[in-house]
Order: structure tokens, then sequence, then C-alpha cells
């Protein structure tokens, strides 16, 4: 099943059988205090770059968070949404713990947005899905309840399956959830990534919907991380994730566009040759213009 979301004029389709969605991870201001510090001040400007820098480098979505101590949320995030649609034409992932500040998101977004996110804990399902219904956006689903984590891929499962029947309930299509079979770090857990990879191909199996995580999770606190992420994504593709929040660093980005290849979503390899033949032009575009 597909999951179909818009900006402006440009969509982007998720799915088994579509291209790998790279969703830009770096418009986040989390560990990040030099950016906090702008957005605090009202300077958006390295919104602006992020954004631009992210699409150039192959992403087809971003992600959006205002998530600072002691601001108003809701209304920082309206301008940081208005900037990167400014900046870019992909569409966007809405990304808060706040109610308040997703309202605030959809209610100025140009297209049809994604949520990040909802759990699948009662009172958060009942706070947030009605929003996602009441503008036709789709939602991520992050397969943890009122326990915790579940350090079981059955376990997990079970929270995913909760999220998507209770979005029907509320008139969201099946195809509208995306499930976040959540991925957590190897230097703390040495099987966290096996887990991932058994959720991922138990809830493909089992629910056949679309799924995204928080690629970089993976590597935390550990070194070369650009190259631990781009290990793990072609795994996870090939278990069924279907998109990701992820960086944009070229290896990565490299990792999964040859992965769409190798596993049959890039026929023939179009894509693969249009971005060779994109970095050959811009290699000898200097030469041409000295």
């Amino acid at each position: 099943m597909d999951t179909v979301l818009r900006s402006r004029s440009k969509t982007v389709t998720i799915g088994a059988e579509q291209p790998f969605c790279i969703i830009g991870e770096r418009i986040n201001p989390t560990g990040r205090q030099t950016f906090a510090e702008e957005l605090r001040e009202g300077n958006l400007e390295t919104v602006t770059q992020d954004a631009l820098g992210q699409v150039q480098a192959g992403a087809d979505m971003l992600d959006v968070n205002a998530g600072i101590p002691l601001v108003d949320e809701p209304e920082l995030l309206k301008s940081m949404l208005r900037t990167a649609q400014e900046a870019v034409d992909v569409p966007i992932c809405i990304d808060s713990s706040v109610v308040e500040a997703l309202e605030a998101g959809l209610s100025i977004y140009e297209g049809r947005a994604l949520v990040n996110s909802v759990t699948a804990e009662d009172e958060r399902l009942e706070q947030i899905l009605p929003l996602v219904a009441r503008h036709d956006a789709a939602v991520i689903g992050l397969a943890n309840d009122e326990t915790g984590i579940p350090e079981t891929p059955e376990k997990r499962l079970e929270c995913a399956q909760r999220i998507v029947t209770a979005a029907q309930e509320h008139g969201i299509a099946a195809s509208d959830v995306i499930i976040d079979p959540l991925a957590m770090t190897v230097g703390a857990d040495t099987e966290a990534v096996t887990t991932a990879l058994r959720t991922i191909s138990l809830i493909r199996d089992e629910l056949g919907v679309n799924m995204c995580l928080g690629a970089s999770n993976v590597s935390f606190g550990l070194p070369q991380r650009h190259v631990l992420n781009a290990a793990f994504l072609p795994m996870a593709m090939a278990a069924g994730l279907t998109s990701a929040i992820m960086s944009t660093a070229e290896v990565c980005v490299a990792s999964v566009r040859a992965s769409d290849l190798l596993l049959g979503h890039d026929p023939w390899g179009a894509n693969w040759i249009a971005a060779h033949r994109a970095r050959q032009a811009a290699a000898k575009e200097p030469a041409a213009t000295a």
C-alpha cells in the first residue's frame, strides 16, 4: 500500500515498490546548541540553509522540529515551516510531541503533511489521531506504549497493530499510517539492530504498512557514524523499511540509492545513472566556466 504526501506542487509516494523515501533529519535543534540559540532569537537562516542543502543532497522530504525548552513551540514551528516551504518544494514531516504545535503546523502547511508522531498510548491516540484525520494528513506511529519501548519484535507488532486499528476507527486509512519499528543505539545494546530488523520484517509480513525510523539512532555515541548508518540502511530496506528520517551525508544517500537499484526499486537503474551523470556535469562545471 502506498502513502501519498504533497507539498505545494510536488508529490512523494512511499511504498514497498517505490524508491526509498529519504526524509532529511537536520532541521532539528536537539543537540545543536548554536542552532537552538538562533531559533530563540528568531533567526531562521539555518532553516533555509539546511532545507536547501538536504534537498540538494538527495532528500525527498524534510523533517522539521521546533522542540526547544521555554519557547512558544507552536509559533516557532509555524515560522520554521513557512521558511522551509519558501526555500524548497518537497513535502514536510511536521515533528513535535506537543499537540498544539502539531495543530499550528498543520494549519499553515501547504499540501498533505506527515505528522511525527503518535504512540500506542490511549491518551496520545485520542489527542493526535482526530487532528491527523481533520487535516487529511498521514501519521508516523511509534511502536511503543505506556510501558515504554518493547524489547521484543512481537510486542512492537502489537503496538503497531493497535495504532493502525485506532487510526482506522478515526477514519484514517492504514495506508496513511507509517509505523516506526524503533531503532535503538547498538552502542548500548548489541542486539538493538537485529531486534529492529526482525520487527521490520514482522510488520511487513503481518500488517503490510509503510515504515519509517530514525536511522541515525543506531550509531549514536560511536565513531564513524555515517559509515554505520550507511551499512544499516540497506539491511533495513531489504527487511521492508520504506522510508527513514536520516542524514543526507553522501555515503548514506549513495547507500540508499544503490540499494534501490539492487532491490529492484529503480527500474533499469534510471535514477542511479541520472544521478551519476549529474555528478559528472557538476564536476565539469568549474572548468567550463573558468
